[in-house]
């Protein structure tokens, strides 16, 4: 049975690179196959507008290696964690541990994603994100000891959250993290407590191999979200059982997409469910010729990830949806 805790992670290292909260950015004209040169990034002069200071960040978040404690204050509470992130022959490998309540650790390895199939530079143009939030430049805060700038990220419709965005003067990193819902209200603030000795990675970061394009999966989402493509995601992460997994992503919020075959096993109860920060859309019906439960989770406003539950579709038709609206709980 598929189960709420080994999709959850995400939500626990939002500031590490690649997780739900700051996923891959925008597009680029470089061929996917180019690695990310660490190196150059100390050459780059400072940031100077709130896109380039956002752009700054995402590659930082791949290039510094660095260690750092954290503590998240969101609607389950409280919670402490210890963060590293490193780079070895230009792979990356991230940790995120909690060190109070229920123990949990959430590790990723491999390189940088993809939007759409295409490659994700940190450097590039953010005409992709700009179409759907409005970035800008609030000040300057004092975060862990190091002073920060602020950025504000503002949604320009009701289908995704906004942010706002304390980076790291110095090295980019982000700092801290408020996400806000639909209406405007912190939902989660994240913020680094500690950032011990960051440095810069001397050389190269592989990108992912796709593993997963929509030619291979026989259903998909007949509704997303504006600017919402498919994701790049591990080989280890795409499919595990009978349960199938797509993401799809604006350049900033992301949405998880499960399938799984239903088969006797104890199902999830249709309807919205709140996970911590995130929400989870769960819908029963009958997808190929086979009851299927399907399962759609983000950082995104409920109504979104239940429209996006109830949209998937089998390729060759045979949808028998049971739809989820009913009986859905509030969220």
């Amino acid at each position: 049975m598929w189960r709420w805790r080994k999709r959850s992670g995400c939500a626990a290292s939002v500031l590490l690179a690649g997780c739900i909260a700051l996923p891959a950015m925008a597009r680029e004209e470089a061929t996917s196959a180019d690695p990310l040169d660490c190196t150059a990034l100390a050459e780059q002069e400072t940031p100077t507008s709130a896109d380039s200071w956002f752009g700054r960040s995402r590659w930082a978040s791949h290039c510094y290696i660095f260690q750092a404690r954290a503590v998240r204050i969101g609607v389950d509470g409280v919670r402490t964690l210890a963060l590293s992130h490193d780079v070895t022959d230009g792979v990356e490998r991230e940790v995120a541990r909690f060190l109070d309540g229920p123990p949990a650790v959430h590790e990723r390895r491999g390189g940088i994603g993809r939007l759409g199939g295409e490659g994700i530079h940190p450097d590039a143009s953010e005409r992709h994100l700009e179409d759907f939030y409005r970035l800008r430049l609030a000040g300057e805060s004092r975060i862990a000891s190091r002073r920060a700038v602020r950025l504000e990220i503002e949604p320009l419709d009701d289908q995704r959250y906004g942010r706002r965005l304390w980076l790291d003067s110095s090295t980019a990193l982000p700092l801290k993290q408020v996400l806000l819902d639909e209406r405007g209200r912190a939902v989660e603030t994240f913020q680094i407590t500690e950032l011990r000795d960051p440095r810069l990675y001397q050389g190269e970061i592989e990108r992912l191999s796709r593993n997963d394009t929509p030619s291979e999966r026989p259903w998909r989402p007949g509704w997303l979200p504006d600017g919402f493509e498919p994701q790049t995601i591990a080989a280890s992460d795409g499919s595990r059982g009978e349960v199938e997994q797509r993401i799809y992503g604006d350049g900033l919020a992301t949405l998880s997409l499960f399938v799984e075959s239903v088969s006797g096993q104890e199902l999830l109860k249709p309807g919205v469910h709140r996970l911590g920060v995130s929400h989870a859309a769960v819908r029963h019906g009958e997808l190929g010729g086979r009851p299927r439960q399907v399962v759609v989770m983000g950082e995104l406003p409920p109504s979104v990830l239940q429209r996006v539950a109830e949209s998937v579709e089998w390729r060759g038709g045979q949808n028998t949806a049971a739809s989820s609206r009913d009986s859905a709980s509030p969220p």
